[in-house]
């Protein structure tokens, strides 16, 4: 199905994650993502990911169409405000100015297409003394309050595992955008985005400012708990981890019970939340000494029994393997030039109307799509030869 935006143009200038992610989610909803690379090598996401096959491209550039175009150069520059002037949404990640530098600023381009959204994704933001500091996730990260409180507490912070700053940014990035469509539906007016790494971060910090504030508190690292909440951890079974979340009076009492010791439940140190938090080394240690007698599936089955949240601590080949998986097309298989089906996550949130899908696979090629997308701006086969012989394209 098209998808809830078909027909809406989006020129994504980014490189790597934060706007390329942006421009991913925009096209799994029907977006007509339209992505230029520098000549030659592209993008360098095209070579990131772990194992021989480099494959994070795959499902980054999915749904995508690929152009070349040298931005730091005059005729690339000017391929690109025609681009801009056909398009509904830019999206870009360079560091502040890079755009005003080349001739491409927001405001060049609006006044050719004054509809036009321009979603810029940055370190610091685009104002403010930091903003001509470089800026990767991983900084972000630190700066937003993220790594200061994951890892073990006798430990230095650690990183997630994935690059969860910069694809924080791109949600909130691809949400401005919507929010953006909805406005020029009403005025006709475009507008810019600016969406900054470490803001990004602090907006899913929950309590930790009015924490400090108010209290005087400083989240610490906590490990694999959050400090106060009980019981909320993984536990070690026979033949592997599972994950166990009963930090809630009623399903306290549901696990005590499953676990054959009912008189837990009323035991003044575990029966509210406060007192739990109190005692949460003890009471994971008891649930650590239960579930170390029996396999995962056991304790599983006697989670669902009781209705209490819990689950499988998965990778990769648990949830290729899980019917569940399977049943809501949470993992779909995408046919790709380079490695034929190849299996990646599916399209999220699921709309009823309008779903999202992967219609296209990632580009192979760089600039695969010259022909195609510069033709409909007028331009031959001579001429891209032109272009491409002075290194333009």
């Amino acid at each position: 199905m098209a998808g809830a935006l078909e027909g809406i143009r989006v020129i994504e200038l980014g490189q790597l994650i934060a706007g390329p992610f942006c421009g991913q989610l925009l096209g799994d909803m029907g977006a007509d993502v339209i992505k230029v690379e520098p000549p030659g090598a592209g993008d360098p996401l095209r070579e990131w990911g772990q194992g021989t096959h480099k494959v994070q491209w795959e499902v980054i550039a999915r749904n995508k169409r690929s152009v070349s175009a040298n931005l730091r150069d005059p005729a690339g520059q000017d391929l690109v405000r025609r681009l801009a002037a056909t398009a509904d949404v830019l999206v870009e990640n360079f560091k502040p100015g890079t755009l005003e530098k080349w001739g491409l600023g927001p405001d060049e381009l609006r006044a050719a297409n004054p509809g036009l959204i321009v979603a810029r994704m940055s370190g610091y933001g685009q104002d403010g003394p930091y903003s001509d500091r470089a800026g990767f996730g991983g900084i972000g990260e630190a700066m937003g309050g993220w790594r200061y409180i994951v890892g073990e507490p006798d430990r230095p912070p650690s990183r997630m595992g994935i690059s969860i700053g910069d694809t924080l940014t791109a949600t909130y990035g691809c949400m401005g955008v919507l929010a953006a469509l909805h406005h020029r539906s009403r005025t006709g007016q475009g507008q810019v985005i600016d969406a900054a790494l470490y803001e990004s971060v602090l907006q899913v910090m929950e309590g930790l400012v009015p924490e400090y504030a108010i209290n005087g508190v400083i989240r610490e690292r906590s490990g694999s708990v959050l400090k106060g909440i009980a019981p909320s951890n993984v536990y070690a079974c026979k033949d592997g981890e599972y994950m166990i979340g009963a930090n809630k009076d009623s399903l306290w009492q549901r696990l005590a019970e499953a676990m054959g010791r009912s008189e837990l439940g009323r035991d003044p140190r575990f029966a509210t939340h406060l007192a739990r938090g109190e005692n949460q080394t003890e009471i994971d240690a008891l649930i650590a000494d239960w579930t170390r007698t029996l396999r995962i599936d056991e304790v599983d089955a006697l989670m669902i029994q009781h209705a209490i949240p819990a689950g499988r601590v998965y990778r990769a080949p648990e949830m290729l393997a899980d019917p569940h998986f399977a049943a809501r097309g949470a993992i779909v298989e995408v046919e790709t030039e380079r490695f034929g089906p190849l299996k990646m996550q599916g399209v999220f949130p699921r709309l009823s109307a309008t779903p999202g899908a992967v219609r296209r696979p990632a580009p192979a090629r760089v600039g695969q799509h010259n022909a195609e997308i510069y033709g409909e701006l007028g331009l031959g086969a001579a001429e891209l030869e032109k272009l491409s012989a002075k290194g333009a394209i």
